[in-house]
């Protein structure tokens, strides 16, 4: 039985401003105008409207003939969850903050997300419409989510832990690192959970490698807790590390799923993990069996390379790549408008 509904209101890394990271999370089993947790708010209510059109039906019962509004299933929105403040993951939270209803919405994300909303709420950039007070009214409640190890719950029977990944360096000079967001979200009555990935760099190559504690904390839960990961893959194979600008690629994404895979045989021995060396990759045969990776964040085409949809191309390439290392890991290519039950 389905733990969680999600619908992928956008799932692309740009240049397309009609699919950007959102998407709608719910409990399986209640109906999504019970309240949508809003994992990222990239695309909004154009994009909403966009796959409600061909997708009438998308959010369960139609409210009235022609189904339901993007304005009125935007209005479902309970709280987001946001894992850092790039305007391809804020740019429909910017745009819709009063344009739905008056209540006030609370926006959940580490200490420096918030930060950077605040930046853009400051009445320059766009009107502030953001604030951590419930005193202010204003329509966002910015909430800090720590990263403390802890579960926090951000919506009823969800509660999530929030880890720290590293998405790039803000300088080429001084090397300062970007940071995004792991979120492990759990149902708290069925035990159950999903890991999504804000942006994320590849450890190999980061100036501040943090993806080995998310796999490590993930290894004790899979597959009979947690069986879904959604984890960006922005470009195809072949993409140079220095114009990765804090992303992952098929080389390197698969990479990091043989970390998880050693996490997983090392917690099952009970032992230490440790670096793979290419006489243990046996010991690594269907370690991830059972688990789906969900690829998001494909960037656009633009240049009109590829016959096929970028996150077909990409998903293809991340399949081959694990295939060939036996991990037993299912891919899947997200694509704008899937539902998908988890």
């Amino acid at each position: 039985m389905p733990t969680f509904d999600l619908v992928a209101v956008g799932c692309g890394g740009g240049p397309d401003e009609r699919n950007l990271s959102c998407y709608f999370l719910k409990p399986s089993g209640v109906p999504w105008s019970d309240g949508i947790i809003a994992l990222e708010a990239g695309s909004g209510i154009g994009a909403l409207d966009m796959l409600l059109h061909k997708q009438p039906d998308l959010f369960g019962t139609k409210a009235h003939e022609g189904g339901n509004t993007a304005a009125e299933v935007y209005s479902w929105i309970r709280c987001f969850l946001i894992s850092h403040a790039h305007l391809d993951h804020t740019n429909g939270l910017v745009l819709a903050a009063t344009t739905i209803d008056e209540r006030q919405r609370p926006v959940f994300g580490t200490s420096q997300c918030m930060e950077d909303l605040q930046l853009l709420f400051n009445n320059r950039i766009w009107p502030k419409l953001a604030s951590p007070s419930e005193e202010s009214g204003l329509p966002l409640l910015l909430r800090t989510l720590p990263t403390d190890g802890q579960y926090h719950t951000v919506s009823p029977h969800i509660s999530v832990l929030a880890m720290p990944l590293t998405h790039g360096c803000t300088s080429s000079t001084l090397g300062a690192s970007y940071p995004s967001t792991a979120f492990f979200l759990r149902h708290d009555r069925f035990a159950r959970e999903l890991l999504f990935l804000g942006d994320v760099e590849p450890d190999r190559i980061s100036s501040h490698p943090q993806n080995r504690a998310v796999w490590r904390t993930a290894a004790g839960k899979v597959p009979g807790v947690l069986n879904a990961l959604f984890v960006e893959c922005s470009y195809p194979a072949g993409r140079p590390a220095d114009r990765l600008y804090g992303h992952m690629s098929p080389e390197h994404l698969a990479e990091e799923m043989r970390v998880l895979a050693g996490e997983v045989v090392a917690f099952r021995r009970g032992s230490a993990s440790q670096q793979l060396s290419s006489g243990m990759l046996n010991d690594l045969r269907g370690a991830l069996e059972g688990i789906k990776l969900y690829i998001i964040h494909c960037k656009d085409d633009a240049q009109g390379a590829y016959t096929e949809p970028m996150p077909q191309v990409i998903a293809r390439q991340v399949r081959a790549l694990v295939d060939a290392q036996e991990l037993g890991l299912e891919v899947i290519a997200v694509e704008q408008g899937m539902h998908i039950s988890i």
